[in-house]
């Protein structure tokens, strides 16, 4: 992306697609805790295309610009599910140190494998808790708790790495395995925007580095985050947060897993297309 393009029409017409994006972003961290990477990483993705950024380097920096906007949206949809009493801060204590030591884990992994490969992860991953969000039973649980040590950790590294990787918020995978334990899953989806918060710190600032001196990077990346498209996606997305986690404090549970279901398995057979 050269200086001139930034002025050119087809220049703002995909900013403001990544605006739209950021809407779906935002809407999504709220009502479901997913942190909008979800919607985020596709999106850029195909955007990096239109801009003839090498195919190798696509997914690097879309997964580490989408953990870059997750930061601030994660902050509005926290704190308006600690508005409605939903986020567990025991819970967190036990799982934060955890779940950023698997994000810093996946981070490096994933700046040293083909951008194919990542895609690859990010379409698998969401087609299996499609999979089971769409038809696993809402009464059916594992157990009638949440696990404790080893396995708590085991979780949370898997929660860390696999959602860095992805370039989402986390929720995709902290919901699901929450909801499995038999916790509620309004208060999973509210104690799951907080853990993409402790996702996208030291995401961002992983990829930040892994990245820096790539050569072939777009104009405005600080290694593979890109500056110009955090900025397209976080202001919509901000906007669009709190009105998600709105709603999902009024709609009908299943309601809410339906949802979860459909936007991920759309996602992951998107993202498979593109390997073919």
């Amino acid at each position: 992306m050269d200086l001139s393009s930034i002025f050119s029409g087809e220049t703002w017409f995909l900013i403001g697609i990544l605006a739209l994006a950021g809407c779906g972003s935002g809407f999504l961290a709220g009502m479901l805790g997913v942190g909008g990477g979800i919607v985020v990483v596709p999106a850029l993705f195909h955007v990096l295309a239109a801009f003839d950024v090498p195919l190798d380097l696509r997914m690097h920096i879309a997964v580490g610009t989408s953990l870059g906007s997750i930061v601030p949206t994660s902050i509005i949809s926290l704190r308006a599910h600690n508005k409605r009493g939903a986020v567990d801060w025991g819970l967190l204590r036990q799982w934060a140190p955890w779940v950023a030591a698997g994000v810093i884990l996946g981070s490096i992994i994933a700046s040293d494998v083909r951008g194919a490969t990542l895609t690859l992860i990010f379409a698998i991953m969401s087609l299996l808790v499609a999979s089971y969000l769409a038809i696993g039973r809402a009464d059916f649980h594992i157990t009638d708790k949440l696990p404790g040590t080893p396995i708590r950790q085991a979780i949370c590294l898997f929660i860390g790495g696999v959602s860095a990787m992805m370039g989402i918020g986390g929720g995709s995978l902290s919901v699901p395995a929450m909801t499995l334990c038999s916790y509620p899953i309004r208060r999973a989806v509210g104690t799951a925007s907080a853990i993409g918060l402790i996702i996208a710190v030291p995401g961002t600032i992983t990829f930040m580095v892994t990245g820096f001196g790539e050569t072939g990077l777009p104009m405005a990346s600080v290694g593979y985050v890109n500056l110009v498209a955090v900025a397209a996606l976080v202001p919509s997305s901000l906007i669009f947060a709190p009105i998600g986690a709105k709603v999902a404090h009024t709609i009908p549970q299943i309601v809410l897993r339906r949802c979860f279901a459909g936007f991920l398995l759309l996602t992951s057979l998107r993202m498979f297309y593109s390997l073919l």
